[in-house]
């Protein structure tokens, strides 16, 4: 891990298109501005975390077949189920 002090208003650059600015720092909080390309997707930890585990359940579910011949029937016509 590096470790950088920095102060208001000084920032960092990660692979030269990516600038974390210090914005602030309150009470035991620093606020962090974050410039990137718009296709960088930026998440907190804790959001991060859970769409990772999202994920891996989505993976491991299982559908019922008749539930996946439904969806496909509908495929099929080109209709669209909202459910």
């Amino acid at each position: 891990m590096l470790v950088l002090s920095r102060k208001r208003e000084e920032s960092i650059i990660i692979d030269g298109e990516i600038e974390v600015v210090v914005l602030g720092v309150e009470g035991d909080a620093v606020k962090l501005g974050i410039r990137a390309p718009r296709n960088v997707d930026i998440y907190r930890k804790e959001i991060y975390t859970a769409i990772q585990a999202a994920n891996r359940d989505a993976v491991t579910a299982s559908i019922p077949l008749s539930q996946l011949t439904e969806l496909f029937k509908g495929k099929e016509k080109g209709e669209r189920k909202m459910e």
